[in-house]
């Protein structure tokens, strides 16, 4: 009778440590901000000695740029996964835009992109250049409202959508989910059932395709 071997764990390197690292310091300042938040309290949440954080970081303020660019990415890459998925040329737009616009505002009230926000909103006195991080850009450039922006253009070659200028109509798309999701969420702090999230949706959309739906009268004339 022969016993199987166990199965073999591949030893956690650097990358892994040091995600974990940057998991555990976003987590504590979340909870107490940046400057209610010191080194021996990350070290205490990864489990690990305070010389192995400066080993890998330096000092806080870099744990801090890292752990809000690390979680700013992770957010901004779903979001661009869902408006990658919309297709210019699939049959019912309403019914896309919406599945898009449910799937978008689940990106939007996940846990750890509340805390982002309400963590660099907290310290944008301190660190202003969070902007550029947290969008994954510029201050004047959102890469998700960009990619929506170049998707709509897709739809007005199609006839999709009327003429307009798709940067404006993607910040307005955005605009039209994220704030209602706001209000009724209380800025992240009350629980929304899915049912209500898809109704905030779809009356987004609504408002969207009256506005730039291949129906909507007259060419738009470009504000900026």
């Amino acid at each position: 009778m022969t016993t199987a071997n166990p199965p073999t764990r591949r030893p956690r390197g650097r990358i892994d440590k040091r995600r974990d690292l940057i998991a555990a310091a976003f987590r504590v300042f979340a909870a107490h901000g940046y400057m209610g938040s010191c080194v021996e309290q990350i070290a205490a949440e990864a489990g690990t000695a305070k010389p192995t954080l400066y080993a890998h970081f330096g000092d806080k303020e870099t744990l801090f740029r890292e752990a809000v660019a690390e979680v700013a990415r992770a957010a901004m890459d779903k979001s661009l996964a869902v408006v990658g998925d919309l297709d210019p040329g699939v049959a019912d737009l309403a019914a896309a835009l919406t599945d898009i616009g449910v799937d978008l505002l689940d990106c939007y009230r996940a846990e750890d992109s509340w805390a982002l926000r309400r963590l660099v909103n907290a310290e944008l006195v301190r660190f202003p250049d969070l902007v550029r991080t947290v969008l994954g850009g510029g201050a004047e450039v959102n890469r998700v409202t960009g990619a929506l922006a170049d998707r709509f253009s897709r739809l007005v070659l199609a006839g999709r959508l009327a003429r307009c200028e798709p940067d404006e109509a993607a910040e307005q798309f955005v605009a039209l989910l994220t704030g209602p999701m706001e209000a009724r969420s209380a800025l992240g702090t009350r629980p929304v059932p899915d049912a209500e999230v898809r109704r905030v949706a779809a009356s987004a959309v609504r408002t969207f395709l009256l506005a730039y739906g291949a129906e909507a009268a007259g060419p738009r004339v470009a504000t900026r």
